[in-house]
C-alpha cells in the first residue's frame, strides 16, 4: 500500500508529471550533465560529517542495518507511534540519566537535545499557522519555478492512519540544501521577497502538527540530479532515548546511464545504518516504497509528509479531514456568534469567522497578490483567491508614512471602508500583511462597546517597516508598531465619524480622545500621513491649516492659546473650517470616487505588467531549454 493524495483536478493532475514524461525528463537531464565533477576525498567526506552545517542533524551511532541486498527491511516491526498523542502533554518525557558533553577529537560539541523540537514548536500557538509556514516554503520557491503547492490528506501504508501532505514543483534540494533545512538556523533564502528569514518554519511547523516528518526532495542542476530523504522524527528520538537530535538521511544521484545509484558520501556502512532507521521509524517499511515517492514529484520539487497527528484534549486528531471533504477543519473549534438571531447566519458564514477553523478560507486570503502561473490546491480543488479590500464599501485610502528617529521608514496605502455586510456584521479591525503574507487577520484594533463605533470598519494594508514574530501570526512589539497601531486606531474612529451615516447610524460630535498622541505634547500631526479622499484638503501635508484642524479635535478649547501665540486668526480659521466641512459634504463621494477608479486603474495597469513579466520569463525559460537541448547534441 501506498501514499496517494486525493485525485485533483483535470488541470491540476496535468501539471503532475507522470512516469513515461518523468523518464524523458530524466534522460535528457542526464545528457547536459557536467561528467567531469571532481570527487571528494574521503578525508573531506569524514570531516563534513561532523560540520557545524550537519552535526546534529544526521550524525548516527548505529551498527550494520538489517536491510538485506534487495533493500527490503528484514525484520518486521511494529511500526511505532508517541507515547503521549497530545501535542501540548508531549514534551514531558525522560531520557534516562543527564548525558555527557561528548568530546570529539579533543574538541566540545554542543548538541541539541530532543526536548528543543517540541518546545521550540510552542511557538505555534495556531495549527494553522504551522501548515501556512510549510506553504510558505513553496510560495518562496515560485522564483526557482514553482507553479504549485498541494495540501492534502493521505494515509500510512503502515496503519491506515492520517497524514498531511504538502508537495511543490519547485527547485528542490540537493543533500547539502535539505541538510540545511533539517538543521537550526540556517536558510537559504536571499530574496528580500522571501517569506521565510529565520531558518527554523520547517522544524517548529512539522513538528507542531505531528510528532514526525518525512522529506522527499528532487534536484537538478547542470553537474547532477539528485534525491534525497530526511527524517525528523520525534517518536523515534523519544523511544530510542536519544540525548541529542538524530536526523536519518540518505541521498541518491543519477548516473551516466541514466540510472539512480547510492550517494554513499560518508561510506556504505553510513549510508544503510541511515536507511534502516527510515525503513523502521518512517511509514515506508522497503527502499522500493520509498523511491516509489518520488514518481509524481517530476524533475525537480519537494514532499513533506507529517505522519502520527497530534490529537486534541477530547482525543480526537487535531485536524479534521472528514466534516468537509474539500477541505481540512480544525477539530471542535467551530463556535457559535453572539449576535441578533436574524444576524446570525451572515456572521457565522463571513470569511472573518470560518477561517478560525476553515483551512480553504484562510489560505484564500493568506497571500495579498498571487501570481497567475501560481496555484494552491486543497484537497484535489483549487484554492480561490479572495481579495479582502474588494469586500469593502464605501473604500477610501490613507497613506501613512512611519517616522522614527526623525526618518520616513517606508510608506502604505492602507484601504478602510465598511464591509458590504454592515451593519449586520459584528466584524472589525484591520487585516495587516507582511512582504505579501497574512499576519494578523481581522486584528480588532478598538472596542466599540455599547455605542458601536466602529462597527463594521475595516482596513487592508501591507507593512514591511516592522517584523513578523516568529511564528508569523503577530509583530514584534516595537516602537514603530506601537505607533502604527495608535494611527489605525485614529483612521478606525475618523472614517466611523465622517461615515457612519452611510450604514444607518447617526451622525455625532468626534470624541476627543483622552491623551494626545505621542508625537508632540498637543497631538500635532508630524505630516506622517496623507488621507486619501474627500477630507484631504482638511489634512493637506506641512498645511498651517491641517495644524490647526488637528489641534481643535485633539486638544479642544485648550488650544487657543497655542493658536494665539502663533500668530493665528481664530475667527478666520473658524470661516475656513466652516466653508471647507460644506464643500466636503457636497463632493465627499464624487471625490472618493475619483481615487478609487485611479487605484483600480493603477492595479489593472500593475496586473498587466505582472503578467508580461511572467510571459516573458516563461519564454525565456523556453529559449533556455531550447539552448541547453542543442548544446548537448553538440557536445554528444
Amino acid at each position: 500500500m501506498v501514499m496517494k493524495a486525493t485525485e485533483l483536478d483535470k488541470d491540476v493532475g496535468d501539471g503532475v508529471q507522470g512516469n513515461n514524461c518523468l523518464r524523458g525528463q530524466l534522460a535528457q537531464h542526464q545528457k547536459s550533465v557536467n561528467h567531469s565533477r571532481g570527487q571528494e576525498s574521503k578525508e573531506n567526506k569524514s570531516s563534513n560529517a561532523l560540520s557545524s552545517g550537519q552535526s546534529n542533524s544526521n550524525v548516527l551511532e548505529q551498527g550494520r542495518s538489517p536491510v538485506d541486498e534487495s533493500g527490503t527491511y528484514s525484520e518486521f516491526i511494529k511500526f511505532p507511534a508517541p507515547p503521549c498523542r497530545q501535542f501540548w502533554k508531549a514534551g514531558d518525557y525522560d531520557d534516562g540519566p543527564s548525558s555527557k558533553l561528548t568530546l570529539q577529537n579533543g574538541k566540545n560539541y554542543l548538541h541539541v537535545h530532543p526536548m528543543f523540537l517540541h518546545s521550540n514548536a510552542t511557538s505555534h500557538k495556531w495549527v494553522f499557522g504551522a501548515i501556512a509556514e510549510l506553504v510558505d516554503n513553496a510560495v518562496d520557491e515560485i522564483e526557482n519555478g514553482a507553479s504549485f503547492v498541494i495540501v492534502d490528506k493521505i494515509s500510512s501504508p503502515r496503519d491506515g492512519s492520517p497524514a498531511l501532505l504538502i508537495q511543490d514543483d519547485g527547485g528542490g534540494m540537493d543533500p547539502e540544501a535539505i541538510r540545511r533545512c533539517m538543521s537550526f538556523g540556517f536558510s537559504d533564502k536571499k530574496s528580500k521577497s522571501a517569506i521565510g528569514q529565520y531558518g527554523n518554519g520547517f522544524k517548529t511547523s512539522t513538528m507542531r502538527l505531528g510528532a514526525d516528518a518525512i522529506v522527499f526532495s528532487r534536484h537538478a542542476d547542470d553537474r547532477a540530479l539528485t534525491q534525497s530523504i530526511g527524517l525528523l522524527s520525534f517518536t523515534f528520538l523519544t523511544q530510542t532515548g536519544h540525548d541529542r537530535i538524530v536526523v536519518p538521511m540518505v541521498d541518491y544521484e543519477l548516473n551516466t546511464a541514466g540510472n539512480l545509484e547510492i550517494l554513499d558520501r560518508y561510506g556504505k556502512e553510513y549510508f544503510m545504518s541511515n536507511l534502516s532507521l527510515l525503513l523502521q521509524w518512517s511509514p515506508y517499511s522497503t527502499e522500493a516504497e520509498l523511491l516509489k515517492q518520488f514518481e509524481d514529484i517530476g524533475l525537480h520539487g519537494t514532499k513533506v509528509i507529517v505522519y502520527n497527528l497530534w490529537f486534541n484534549d477530547d482525543g480526537n486528531v487535531e485536524l479534521d479531514f472528514d466534516t468537509d471533504p474539500e477541505d481540512i477543519r480544525i477539530n471542535g473549534d467551530i463556535k457559535e456568534v453572539q449576535t441578533r438571531p436574524a444576524w446570525r447566519t451572515v456572521n457565522e458564514e463571513h470569511i472573518s469567522n470560518r477561517l478560525r477553523y476553515s483551512l480553504r478560507a484562510y489560505l484564500s486570503i493568506l497571500y495579498l497578490r498571487i501570481p497567475e502561473n501560481f496555484t494552491i490546491v486543497l484537497r484535489g480543488k483549487y484554492v480561490k483567491h479572495h481579495n479582502l479590500a474588494l469586500d469593502l464599501k464605501f473604500q477610501e485610502f490613507i497613506v501613512y508614512r512611519p517616522q522614527s528617529s526623525g526618518c520616513i521608514k517606508g510608506e502604505l496605502l492602507t484601504t478602510i471602508g465598511f464591509l458590504k455586510e454592515a451593519p449586520q456584521v459584528t466584524v472589525h479591525g484591520f487585516n495587516i500583511y507582511h512582504k505579501n503574507r497574512l499576519i494578523l487577520p481581522f486584528w480588532p484594533i478598538v472596542n466599540y462597546g455599547n455605542n458601536s463605533r466602529s462597527r463594521g470598519v475595516v482596513g487592508v494594508l501591507e507593512a514591511n517597516f516592522v517584523e513578523p514574530t516568529h511564528d508569523k501570526q503577530d509583530f514584534e512589539r516595537t516602537s514603530l508598531f506601537q505607533k502604527l497601531e495608535v494611527r489605525l486606531k485614529e483612521m478606525t474612529w475618523e472614517y466611523w465619524d465622517y461615515h457612519c451615516g452611510l450604514i444607518g447610524y447617526q451622525v455625532t460630535k468626534k470624541l476627543r480622545p483622552t491623551e494626545p498622541p505621542p508625537d508632540s505634547p498637543l497631538g500635532i500631526s508630524t505630516g506622517s500621513d496623507t488621507l486619501k479622499h474627500g477630507l484631504s484638503s482638511k489634512r493637506k501635508e506641512h498645511s498651517d491649516l491641517d495644524k490647526l484642524e488637528s489641534i481643535k479635535r485633539q486638544a479642544g478649547t485648550g488650544a487657543n492659546a497655542f493658536l494665539s501665540g502663533h500668530g493665528f486668526e481664530t475667527e478666520v480659521v473658524s470661516d475656513i473650517k466652516n466653508k471647507l466641512e460644506d464643500q466636503d459634504v457636497v463632493n465627499l463621494i464624487q471625490v472618493n470616487k475619483n481615487f478609487r477608479a485611479k487605484c483600480l486603474d493603477y492595479k489593472k495597469r500593475t496586473e498587466d505588467l505582472d503578467l508580461k513579466v511572467t510571459r516573458l520569463r516563461s519564454e525565456l525559460g523556453q529559449v533556455r531549454t531550447e539552448y541547453e537541448q542543442l548544446m548537448a547534441e553538440l557536445t554528444s
